[in-house]
């Protein structure tokens, strides 16, 4: 069955050229103008994917994005944010809102196809990270792929799609150095780029779930002009040291191809496979 990608964005030649490009790429396609229908659709139609702009009328695009985090039904919906916004404050502010990745206008299409078959790919197979088993655990840290949580010296910590993807990352590679343009390759499907501040920004959000002071971490740990390292401490049900070496996943990943060409459910215009508020 193809993705349904909520769209939301006030500028209609705009959306209608970004509409287009979706339904080439065979998804199906919902439209809102501005924050208040947005927002409504997304709880209507509950979307694969949310591409917004930050520059709405009647709700603003921070706020929105901020609801619908807080809403359990599109708490864990991948939210890409396409604006013309491109400071490094506003791309702080929109991945502190809940943002899973942040595109700037003007934009290259071949780039944004990237981006939200990264998205949609991520969001398919993130809950079967492990196929012989429903978790993953590593000293005090256990995985659990289908809630998007991480137990915690046994206590529940809940992480977003992307936290959790990055967390997962810097797993299999505990006591390794992982650049930043693997985690940007392996979590949001493209290579290295000026998008470095997104992965800073889950970075401090995953600190200040597991570290005890996230301003001087012990466990997920930067190493300057490179990337990051996950130092665990000793296991606690063993008391042995942690290994150094690589942890592979039990069984191998899914095949990550991304193509989306299903014919459309019922209800939907079978011509163009968009539906706009």
């Amino acid at each position: 069955m193809p993705a349904l990608v909520l769209l939301i964005d006030h500028e209609r030649i705009g959306r209608d050229r970004l509409a287009t490009q979706l339904l080439d790429a065979g998804c199906l396609v919902a439209e809102a103008e501005d924050g208040h229908r947005g927002q409504a659709m997304a709880l209507q139609v509950s979307p694969q994917l949310i591409v917004m702009d930050l520059l709405l009328p009647g709700i603003d695009g921070l706020t929105v994005l901020q609801r619908l985090r807080r809403d359990q039904r599109t708490s864990r919906t991948p939210i890409l944010v396409l604006t013309g916004l491109s400071s490094l404050d506003d791309k702080v502010r929109g991945f502190t809102s809940g943002a899973d990745d942040y595109l700037t206008k003007p934009y290259a299409p071949e780039e944004l196809l990237a981006r939200v078959k990264a998205l949609l790919r991520g969001r398919a197979t993130t809950p079967q990270l492990v196929r012989a088993a429903e978790v993953l655990s590593y000293g005090p840290l256990t995985l659990v792929p289908e809630r998007y949580e991480a137990l915690w010296h046994e206590l529940p910590v809940r992480l977003t799609r992307t936290e959790f993807e990055l967390l997962h990352c810097l797993l299999q590679r505990h006591g390794q150095v992982v650049p930043w343009a693997v985690l940007l390759r392996e979590i949001w499907g493209y290579g290295p780029d000026n998008n470095v501040e997104c992965i800073r920004t889950h970075i401090r959000h995953l600190r200040g779930k597991l570290e005890i002071d996230r301003h001087r971490p012990t466990f997920i740990k930067t190493i300057y002009g490179t990337g990051y390292c996950l130092d665990l401490p000793l296991d606690p049900a063993t008391g042995l040291a942690v290994s150094k070496g690589r942890l592979g996943l039990v069984g191998e990943a899914l095949n990550p191809a991304g193509s989306l060409s299903a014919a459309p459910p019922l209800g939907w215009d079978r011509k163009t496979r968009r539906k706009e508020a």
